[in-house]
């Protein structure tokens, strides 16, 4: 185990410290780390360190303006990866609809460094059943000053079919003087900067050949199921789906929340499990000279 004394993640992020192994799990566009709270509690009693980062500029209330870009959600997204891995030896990394297609893209990047991909309603095109059809005229704005004239409001029921759920979710997350109108609405310019992520993200798919355990509702409100589709047909690795019959779009947070960290921890184990085979195997026939000496000892 790293020594994790120096580590103080940014002010709102999730992080509880466990034993050498962790994962890190990246919010969706507009949300917060609470999103993952269940999850990431779920994994935590099982030992495991923990990170949910607030990521500039995707988590709700840091992009105001909206100037960042993907890029620079990237770059903090990879940031945090680095310090888990400061602090764990083995990282297993996840995220939800926008946060997912982060995460793909740090596997492709860091590939030797990541033991795992956690996707969950992992969205490459915004076309779930309560989207209007208009958002696709939204893709021939060709610049994002542009794009920035434009203000999307996530429609109801915002990812969550429990009615009670979604009222204590969108309380959580409002802040001082804001309300439930302000926390639905996306930016013109966040939106344009994640369909500029989709692009850059699409061509790397074939190359992430990470074992991927992916779950996304059946009657998805805001990601059709032909997203996870088209995942398993392009990544270059093992992929499990869990299709959910129960749950909308934030699929950590709505009704099938309990069976969702059920299974997340039992792929999580097995990953691990793995890995501390291969290092066995691995090290006593690191070195068959100095075996064939002690034997001959």
């Amino acid at each position: 185990m790293k020594s994790n004394n120096k580590f103080q993640p940014p002010r709102g992020s999730l992080y509880i410290p466990g034993g050498s192994s962790g994962v890190l799990l990246v919010h969706s566009l507009g949300g917060s780390p609470l999103e993952l709270k269940f999850v990431a509690q779920s994994l935590a009693r099982q030992g495991l360190t923990v990170y949910c980062p607030v990521i500039p500029g995707l988590t709700f209330g840091t992009d105001v303006s909206g100037m960042s870009t993907w890029r620079d959600w990237y770059k903090a997204v990879e940031g945090a990866f680095n310090d888990l891995r400061n602090v764990c030896d083995t990282v297993l990394v996840g995220g939800s609809s926008a946060g997912s297609i982060l995460s793909l893209r740090l596997a492709a990047n860091r590939h030797d460094e990541i033991a795992g991909l956690l996707l969950y309603a992992p969205t490459l095109a915004v076309n779930g059943w309560a989207i209007p059809k208009t958002i696709k005229f939204f893709h021939l704005v060709s610049d994002k000053w542009t794009a920035r004239l434009f203000k999307f409001r996530t429609p109801a029921p915002h990812g969550i079919k429990d009615e009670r759920v979604r009222n204590f979710a969108l309380e959580a997350m409002k802040g001082d003087g804001a309300t439930p109108a302000d926390i639905t609405v996306r930016g013109g310019g966040t939106v344009w900067e994640f369909f500029r992520l989709v692009r850059n993200v699409r061509p790397l798919l074939s190359s992430v050949r990470h074992h991927t355990l992916i779950f996304h509702p059946r009657a998805d409100d805001q990601s059709d199921i032909r997203n996870t589709m088209h995942l398993q047909r392009k990544l270059g690795g093992l992929v499990e789906v869990c299709v959910l019959d129960d749950s909308y779009h934030l699929v950590t947070l709505d009704r099938q929340r309990g069976y969702v960290a059920e299974r997340t921890m039992e792929f999580v184990d097995r990953i691990l499990a793995r890995k501390a085979v291969r290092e066995t195997v691995r090290t006593p026939a690191s070195n068959p000279s100095k075996q064939h000496l002690g034997a001959a000892e």
